[in-house]
């Protein structure tokens, strides 16, 4: 089990948030992690490809207090380890070597073969554009940048106005599609940017975090990391963390589900209208299709929501064509 890759994930994702937030955990819970702290070494040495879970969870637990009967830390030795093997030249993505360069700075331990890595993450953040469509990767992607550039809200990650902007853009996207997850991460790194965090999103997650329940069924996927990330962000706003009571024989955790599928039908009625016109204004007043009730109320409340919801509207319904009609000929839009 503690070599599943799924298993260090989640346990490298609750370890960071106790962690990150200053939680006080005692030690017969972290005990837990004795078994899997003795072999550490000879699993990351079995399992490099996953180097940025092993470190995690040992910089966490050691931080946290956890000796495991090894007073020194093993934390340090397994990231001057790491380094040494070059692990991180073997990362295709920015975003991976941007944890495994923060990882490695906790024990101050310098990573080689980075330059420009800062120069290209603020790129990829200011391109507002790329946030107002729908996709997750990108989404993600930009609110862990901020997660590993602030520490997790222990320094000032230098964000610009365009940045903060992306964040409105994942948030809008995520309110309309009711992605309480990708939501929360996104109030989680405007707090950690030192930005206004929309009061409407918080109320909605801290409602919908309110409806949050154990199961006792066995399932292969539950709502895990939204619970998480949700109580997360409002421990960060000063409520208790993880007050929920816990049965004994937990299997599953269980969050709201929502039959309002506004992004859905915003998208289709985009595509079928090849682009909705907005004139002046509020752009949902503008709408030149029928939407049903309950996405419309969604739609309206959303644009009440964020500064930035007309200029995201105008690059959701991608009003600039591609090509355009001129005569017998198709030449391209502006």
């Amino acid at each position: 089990m503690t070599e599943d890759v799924f298993w260090l994930k989640e346990n490298a994702e609750a370890l960071n948030v106790l962690e990150s937030s200053g939680q006080d955990v005692t030690s017969d819970a972290l005990s837990l992690y004795d078994e899997f702290y003795d072999t550490i070494e000879q699993k990351l040495q079995f399992f490099p490809q996953y180097y940025r879970f092993f470190l995690s969870i040992a910089l966490d637990l050691e931080s946290l207090g956890f000796t495991g009967g090894f007073a020194g830390g093993k934390a340090a030795d397994l990231t001057h380890w790491c380094a040494a093997q070059q692990l991180v030249e073997g990362e295709l993505s920015d975003l991976q070597r941007a944890e495994a360069r923060r990882l490695a700075q906790r024990v101050d331990v310098q990573l080689t073969g980075l330059d420009g890595l800062d120069q290209r993450l603020h790129h990829f953040m200011n391109t507002s554009a790329t946030f107002a469509l729908p996709n997750k990767k990108a989404a993600y992607e930009l609110t862990h940048i901020i997660f590993y550039l602030s520490e997790y809200g222990r320094r000032d990650p230098g964000v610009s106005d365009q940045a903060i902007k992306s964040l409105h853009f994942v948030g809008i996207l995520s309110m309309l599609e009711q992605n309480a997850d990708l939501l929360a991460e996104v109030c989680i790194a405007l707090r950690f940017c030192g930005a206004t965090v929309p009061a409407d999103w918080v109320a909605w997650l801290e409602k919908h975090l309110s409806a949050a329940q154990f199961g006792t069924r066995s399932v292969m996927a539950d709502d895990y990391h939204q619970y998480l990330m949700c109580d997360w962000l409002a421990q960060l706003h000063g409520s208790p963390c993880f007050e929920m009571v816990v049965p004994d024989q937990v299997g599953s955790i269980d969050m709201p589900e929502y039959n309002t599928a506004a992004l859905r039908h915003l998208s289709h009625a985009i595509m079928e209208t090849s682009g909705l016109m907005a004139v002046g204004g509020m752009a949902t007043q503008t709408l030149s299709v029928s939407l049903p009730t309950d996405v419309y109320d969604m739609l309206e409340f959303v644009a009440d929501t964020s500064e930035h919801f007309d200029e995201f509207f105008e690059k959701f319904t991608r009003q600039s064509p591609i090509l355009q009609r001129d005569g017998n000929r198709l030449q391209a839009g502006n």
